[in-house]
């Protein structure tokens, strides 16, 4: 209990969304709030000279997408939020998964005209997987969209979750008058173009209220008071215990762009949302209080500063006190390793920190020793579980148009799949490379990064297959089973074997014809 006071003061989440559903806007107005930045960007303008925060890579700013996961931190109402921006494109899922296992919760957010999209129910399923808290942010409600409840049904139909709207928006679109808090029972009025103060708050306790009355006109008045008796009646009251279980989601409305409900957002995200939790472990549940260190690689970047040629690893910790210089376990190469510097982010601008506590993300520099999921100890051998590695959807073979450059491709494509941004898998007994992403997106960004950051010229040669499957089963089996698809036969970075099945047919055959092995579509890291 040495730390209890540190760890009570610290909140971790993740931001996730359908692309363009106004993630990383949302991302840049909390950063306003705790005063990291002066001035939040834009992700998409060619007027505005500046961009956003966290979209810190040449191409996100190109494309006005985010294409990698950047880490912030800042303090707000004395507490020391750790925020995770994530890639919305599904073509970067992977990533997204991945930083969802470092979190403790997580804000959804859904665009009021296109409700809840495809990417959204995938990103869904992976918190539910979890039981992760989530609450849910209804963005643009200053343009014309779905009726809210409409999508409060949809959000319950779809995400397989109870909601709670916590606050209440008075119109949309043109005619948006502004947002009641169910939560703290006060009303903020909307005004286009104009940042809402704590002056525009008004305590209202009671709708039945003059004040209702002389502000709205007669048929806002009384949609109000029938919409919000309507919520009462119909929408459990708000538990905390349910939503910490993740069986309950609170909602709020608000326009992101115009920096309204983010405040009543991050004001009743401070209230509710859990502090750092248990974490399990390949041997036993890791308590949040211990006093010795533990903690987990979630996210590898190289180049973070394209000058100093730099890689980062992302460390969430789990357990005990993180400290600079001094010698740390690490599990899977078996040795103690020190770090000089490590640093707190905020996206690309990095601050060297001396310490660090359960819910702290830190970035340790590196030169190669890290992978995704490593584990850091005092002296203990466990893995953190539940770090996942899904199948790919598209392979395409790595080809060098530069021969004097083979050494350069090789690091790179190395060092890149290191960050898993898509994985590689090499022919069983050769040394021919295949590349297996989620979406095409991916291999545009892995070509550019190579001939960008280490000037290796390559190309991508489509190849048949459907799905890629991890191989468990008697050892006697699987090498008939090799020798007998050897072409089909690939290994992974770990060293697994990896089967690529041509199409759905082939590969439900094998599986009737193989009945002692396994075909996994996702390989948990260190399982």
């Amino acid at each position: 209990m040495k730390y209890a006071n540190e760890i009570n003061k610290r909140k971790s989440f993740a931001i996730i969304a359908h692309p363009d559903a106004g993630k990383t806007t949302l991302t840049e107005k909390f950063l306003l709030f705790g005063g990291a930045i002066q001035t939040a960007g834009a992700v998409k303008s060619n007027k505005i000279k500046k961009h956003t925060t966290s979209d810190f890579m040449e191409i996100e700013r190109q494309r006005g997408i985010s294409v990698a996961t950047s880490v912030m931190t800042f303090e707000y109402r004395d507490i020391l939020v750790n925020l995770l921006d994530t890639p919305g494109h599904k073509d970067f899922a992977e990533d997204t998964y991945r930083t969802l296992t470092a979190v403790d919760s997580v804000v959804l957010v859904i665009d009021c005209v296109k409700g809840v999209e495809e990417q959204t129910e995938r990103l869904m399923e992976v918190c539910r997987m979890r039981d992760t808290p989530v609450i849910i942010f209804v963005n643009k409600m200053d343009r014309d969209g779905k009726y809210p409840f409409d999508l409060l049904d949809e959000l319950e139909e779809k995400l397989s979750i109870r909601v709670r709207p916590l606050s209440w928006p008075i119109n949309m679109g043109s005619d948006f008058k502004g947002v009641y808090n169910l939560y703290d029972k006060s009303f903020v009025a909307f005004q286009p173009n104009k940042k809402a103060t704590d002056d525009d708050v008004v305590p209202l306790a009671d709708l039945s209220s003059s004040y209702v009355d002389e502000h709205f006109n007669a048929r806002d008045a009384a949609q109000l008071r029938g919409d919000v008796e309507l919520i009462e009646g119909v929408y459990d009251t708000f538990d905390n215990e349910a939503y910490l279980a993740g069986k309950l989601a609170p909602v709020f409305f608000g326009s992101a762009v115009n920096n309204f409900g983010v405040k009543d957002l991050l004001d009743t995200f401070v209230d509710i949302a859990p502090t750092p939790r248990n974490r399990q472990s390949s041997t036993r549940e890791i308590n949040v209080q211990e006093d010795k260190f533990s903690g987990f690689i979630f996210k590898i970047h190289a180049n973070l500063d394209p000058r100093h040629r730099d890689r980062i690893a992302f460390l969430r910790v789990c357990s005990g006190k993180f400290e600079r210089n001094k010698f740390y376990h690490h599990v899977r190469l078996d040795k103690d390793v020190r770090f000089s510097n490590p640093y707190s982010f905020l996206a690309r601008e990095k601050n060297i920190v001396d310490d660090a506590y359960p819910g702290d993300v830190v970035g340790l520099f590196d030169t190669g020793n890290f992978k995704i999921g490593d584990t850091l100890t005092e002296g203990e051998n466990f893995y953190m579980t539940g770090i996942p590695s899904f199948s790919p959807e598209l392979f395409k073979e790595l080809v060098n148009k530069d021969p004097m450059k083979t050494k350069q491709l090789e690091k790179g494509i190395r060092q890149l799949t290191d960050e898993g941004v898509a994985q590689l898998f090499t022919q069983h007994g050769g040394n021919r490379k295949i590349i297996g992403c989620v979406g095409d997106l991916q291999f545009e960004v892995i070509q550019y990064r190579l001939l960008q950051e280490y000037g290796a010229a390559c190309q991508f040669n489509t190849l048949p297959f459907y799905k890629a499957c991890w191989l468990t089963g008697p050892k006697d089996k699987i090498e008939d089973f090799i020798r007998f698809k050897s072409s089909n036969i690939v290994e992974d970075k770990d060293g697994h074997l990896v089967y690529l099945a041509q199409s759905e047919w082939y590969l439900n055959t094998e599986r009737t014809n193989n009945p002692d092995i396994e075909f996994h579509f996702t390989s948990e890291i260190h399982k």
